[in-house]
């Protein structure tokens, strides 16, 4: 397959690697400094499953430079999603296939808003994976794994192709039969595990571990649960339970990128999270006060550290 991939951070960067390793033509969309590491030594990739290596020349800055592609891989920060959705119409108007392996739940609204919706899959991943330096992504553990499938829960033909070259790589992966219930079931633990350790600013094993956070834990994930239902998504009624036995399961000393991110003085996912919680919950009327109270604590560093920021603004 020719497979561009938009963000070459710890997601793209790892997925499209293995692809590339099992002979399909990758291209990775990158800027920066991780861009002009691999363009002068490639792209590696170390994982406890092997380590990888992508050429130099497999990259490019912009996306106008791909001229045809039979998938497009979204792995951009959620806040870039409207900007690159503009860019793949060409892609996408010439027969491409778009999946978004973002973190949210509207990431497809965003794509389908600037591109055939026909051409737009859903899709989740599991990984913990980061860029350590420019030009150089790890791979956390041995958990890597795509899930995707068709919006109108058929099993067509591009779906069961992608599978295959998935599993031609290494990748694990499967195809879901309700793909919306899919990114919403991750969305829950995905809000509940990045609100409360960003919140606490501790790892999962100090949140779980409190009688009080571990409230917090229960109920953000709670709210998730019934502002999905709400907008008509199957999920279980008491699937928040079912996601904090699961939180009992991690290592103590796991956090969150929102979590990390926060620790950095990085721009923050929020408002596509707990802040998407909050917004969604306010157009269904549906009450979200967890997700709202910790939108609003961490909304001073929605856009970085507001130090960094305030001495930025004072030069």
């Amino acid at each position: 397959m020719r497979i561009a991939v938009v963000g070459a951070g710890g997601v793209g960067g790892y997925f499209g690697a293995r692809l590339a390793a099992a002979g399909d033509d990758v291209t990775f969309v990158a800027r920066g400094r991780h861009l002009a590491a691999i363009r002068q030594q490639g792209l590696t990739v170390r994982s406890p499953l092997g380590e990888l290596r992508v050429s130099p020349d497999a990259v490019v800055p912009e996306i106008a430079e791909i001229k045809a592609a039979d998938l497009v891989i979204v792995a951009v920060k959620l806040w870039d999603t409207e900007d690159v959705a503009r860019q793949l119409r060409s892609l996408a108007e010439g027969g491409a296939t778009v999946v978004s392996f973002q973190n949210g739940v509207q990431k497809d609204t965003v794509l389908r808003r600037h591109l055939p919706p026909e051409s737009v899959l859903g899709g989740v991943c599991y990984i913990s994976a980061f860029i350590e330096e420019p030009g150089v992504v790890v791979h956390n553990g041995t958990l890597q794994r795509l899930v995707f499938g068709e919006y109108d829960r058929t099993e067509s033909e591009r779906v069961r192709t992608f599978l295959d070259r998935c599993r031609d790589a290494g990748i694990d992966a499967g195809i879901s039969a309700d793909i919306e219930r899919t990114i919403w079931e991750k969305f829950v633990f995905l809000v509940g595990l990045s609100g409360t350790t960003a919140a606490v600013r501790q790892p999962i094993g100090v949140v779980r571990g409190d009688p009080g956070s571990r409230s917090l834990l229960r109920e953000v994930m709670r709210e998730v649960v019934v502002v999905g239902r709400a907008k008509g998504v199957s999920l279980d009624p008491a699937f928040a339970d079912d996601r904090l036995a699961f939180c009992d399961t991690l290592p103590a000393e796991m956090t969150s990128s929102m979590h990390n991110d926060l620790d950095r003085g990085n721009r923050l996912e929020l408002g596509w999270l707990s802040g998407a919680v909050a917004e969604l919950g306010a157009e269904l009327g549906v009450d979200t006060p967890r997700n709202r109270a910790i939108a609003d604590v961490l909304s001073p560093y929605a856009l970085g550290e507001p130090v960094s920021r305030a001495a930025e603004a004072a030069r």
